[in-house]
């Protein structure tokens, strides 16, 4: 029998967290925490709401994981995002010693494969999981920006 929470089934659920934020007029990326096939930590991106540069949907999901788990490791732990991670919230992946980083669209212009940053060496990446709707999603938010500009 085939494992119900593969990742694609998780890149569903950061990808909800995107259709969120893209209702909420922000840049439409999402993401989960999930350890032991159980979702700890979901966020989208909240940078206009919380006027914050800072407020990633990796970041909010880093810390809601961490308060899950009372402690700043995520260790065995899983991050979902619909949009490969930027220089800031690979570093914070870094520091957090996740395991795993799986991510949807890459980003060609500021993502942190292109900017220099690295993930810890110990943390496994997968890229290019249910791309193609997370790219739309994307394309779709920022046609309809230019159009209302």
């Amino acid at each position: 029998m085939e494992n119900p929470f593969d990742d694609t089934y998780f890149m569903k659920k950061a990808l909800q967290e995107a259709e969120i934020a893209f209702e909420n007029g922000e840049v439409p990326v999402g993401a989960v925490v999930v350890v032991n096939n159980r979702i700890i930590g979901r966020a989208h991106n909240l940078t206009e709401r919380l006027n914050d540069v800072t407020a990633h949907a990796e970041m909010q999901a880093i810390t809601a994981a961490a308060n899950f788990l009372g402690g700043k490791y995520l260790h065995r732990c899983t991050l979902y995002v619909t949009l490969e991670p930027c220089q800031m919230c690979a570093g914070a992946l870094y520091w957090s010693q996740i395991s795993k980083v799986v991510y949807g669209a890459s980003d060609l212009e500021r993502g942190f494969s292109v900017m220099g940053g690295n993930l810890h060496p110990k943390t496994e990446l997968v890229g290019g999981v249910l791309e193609n709707e997370a790219s739309e999603l994307l394309k779709r938010f920022f046609i309809q920006r230019r159009n209302l500009n």
